[in-house]
């Protein structure tokens, strides 16, 4: 991965100039580069992570399994895209393993999260089932940890 790249996945509000002074690029070439990126969509976008105990806004988060039947000229991709359209979906993954789908959704409740599965997503043609996990807390996401104030313990070793 090119380090201007890497620097931006970690460090997505540093400057120009910043980034200058960490690639040894002049800030006119890291400029053009993330033009670049974005216009060639290879960076989608930026995001603040926020702690939902904070900031108020805690709602629902549950991390849905769907089993769906490919279709035979679009496979699993047109499904996954009604799916992610949903303003409820905030990630839908292609997966290997017992499923298909790995869908983040988040709601003001567990009745609204309930209602999206029931009358939105269960009721797409191909989906086959549905398993639904709520989250309970978080510790960790998008490799920022929530326990800063924390200190990290060993554990202990047992014979």
């Amino acid at each position: 991965m090119d380090p201007l790249l890497h620097l931006l996945k970690e460090k997505g509000r540093a400057t120009a100039a910043e980034l200058s002074r960490l690639t040894g690029k002049s800030e006119k070439e890291v400029e053009t580069a993330i033009r670049k990126y974005e216009a060639d969509r290879i960076i989608l976008g930026y995001q603040a992570v926020l702690d939902p105990d904070k900031t108020g806004n805690g709602g629902v988060r549950a991390v849905i399994e769907v089993r769906i039947t490919p279709e035979r000229e679009g496979g699993f991709d047109r499904i996954a895209a009604r799916v992610a359209r949903y303003p409820e979906v905030v990630s839908c993954q292609l997966m290997s393993g017992g499923y298909d789908l790995l869908i983040v959704v988040e709601g003001k409740d567990l009745r609204q999260v309930a209602s999206f599965v029931a009358e939105k997503l269960s009721t797409i043609q191909g989906v086959i089932s549905t398993a639904t996990h709520f989250q309970l807390k978080t510790y960790k996401e998008a490799g920022v940890l929530f326990l800063a104030d924390e200190k990290a313990e060993r554990l202990s070793v047992s014979p």
